[in-house]
């Protein structure tokens, strides 16, 4: 299933889909086999139907949607372990999978030995597998544990062996199933780095995560699933908003509505329209409506907000994320614990959240939202991503790196 013209580690989608017989019982499905096919007794069941999409190499595409979406379906179709009932793909150069943790480990033999066997099914050679062990054993970190039985290993420790062996040679398409989502940060961040490595030599990703961060981080483009469909491509902070919107607006009829800033920039807003935010705007120290403050510097998110109707109990939050989208600092009403009066159907309420912006330098967006105290996603009302952008400048303070400007005391002692 490769593509003559097309670069290697590139993947070309059409109309893919998935489809399996669901019977009422094995009786039924003895009866249906006995008439050789006259008789029908099961009904279908699509879990992935016309997906279509491409990714070129050194791009990295995260896939996202709610569970039973289709997600792993698809990647079990471009990995060759389940075969398509509609459409077709191609896949120009060689594919290395993380998908389920410990898929096709054998618990009673070695961690070596199973990485002897994952490596020669990818279709190395033994005395190149062989040769890749010591790559394997130096980036997992576990030397003194490859000849212990699978079965004694943690969930940690298969992540680790798994991902070194899918990575021991650079592939050309890498696809991961949400298995970075298990073990420690410091074998989180080593995998980063070495997906990132790859995907700047020409590796192409898919990626799966329930993780928006991780999404955001490491991919250029988003597919969202539902339902087995494809129902929107873009932007990772885009789809991210968007997919976020859905699962809050899942008692609407009509889902969330995305709207173009300019270039590639969507503003996402959802809710059920109990609450409608009418205005927000940042102000100085002075109550001036500003757009750019130095690092440090004293403001206020202002947020106007007008009840359509009576609401008992509600809370006004805001969330502001730096310009790769992930979330740099959030806080709400219940958070604070701060008393909010009840919402009166045709009235308006002014919320004004004071904090210093102890913010490195650079550009962030505001996110606001009006919902239940138990959490948006329960009773969202009115949830509006990338409502404004501001800008943090250098100010007088000491220079420093990152986002957050943290105070620091140094003690030096010479100890001669």
């Amino acid at each position: 299933m490769t593509d003559s013209i097309a670069s290697a580690g590139s993947v070309n989608v059409y109309q893919l889909g998935k489809k399996y017989k669901r019977y009422r019982s094995h009786w039924s499905r003895l009866l249906e086999w006995m008439s050789w096919g006259h008789l029908q007794t099961h009904e279908e069941l699509w879990a992935l139907q016309g997906v279509s999409f491409s990714v070129a190499p050194g791009e990295a595409i995260g896939i996202v949607g709610q569970n039973g979406a289709g997600k792993s379906t698809l990647l079990k179709l471009l990995v060759g372990t389940t075969r398509p009932s509609q459409g077709y793909f191609e896949i120009d150069g060689d594919v290395a999978a993380l998908l389920e943790l410990g898929m096709g480990f054998h618990p009673e033999f070695t961690g070596e030995q199973n990485a002897l066997m994952s490596l020669q099914m990818m279709g190395r050679s033994r005395r190149e597998a062989i040769d890749l062990l010591v790559e394997i054993a130096e980036f997992s970190e576990l030397e003194e544990f490859l000849t212990q039985p699978l079965r004694t290993y943690s969930s940690g420790m298969q992540v680790r062996l798994g991902f070194a062996v899918a990575t021991a040679k650079r592939p050309d398409l890498l696809i991961v199933d949400e298995a970075l989502s298990v073990g420690d940060a410091y074998f989180q961040h080593k995998c980063i780095r070495r997906i990132r490595e790859f995907k700047n030599r020409g590796t192409a990703m898919l990626f799966v995560s329930h993780d928006p961060a991780a999404v955001k981080s490491l991919c250029d483009r988003a597919l969202l699933l539902d339902g087995g469909v494809l129902v929107r491509e873009g932007s990772a902070e885009a789809i991210l908003d968007y997919y976020n919107g859905m699962i809050a607006q899942r008692e609407k009829d009509h889902g969330p509505e995305q709207t173009s800033l300019g270039g590639r920039r969507l503003q996402t807003r959802s809710g059920d329209g109990k609450a409608i935010i009418l205005e927000v705007r940042m102000v100085d120290p002075s109550g001036r409506q500003v757009t750019s403050f130095t690092t440090g510097e004293s403001a206020a998110i202002v947020c106007r907000i007008q009840f359509v109707e009576d609401l008992a109990e509600y809370t006004v939050g805001f969330l502001i994320r730096d310009r790769l989208g992930n979330e740099v600092f959030g806080a709400n009403t219940s958070f604070l614990d701060v008393p909010v009066p009840p919402g009166r159907a045709d009235r308006e309420v002014e919320v004004s959240f004071n904090l210093d912006l102890n913010l490195g330098y650079g550009h962030y967006t505001l996110t606001v939202a009006v919902h239940a105290p138990a959490g948006h996603m329960e009773h969202n009302h009115d949830w509006i991503d990338n409502v404004l952008s501001f800008q943090v400048i250098p100010g007088d303070t000491y220079r420093f790196a990152g986002v957050a400007n943290l105070p620091v005391r140094v003690e030096i002692k010479d100890s001669r």
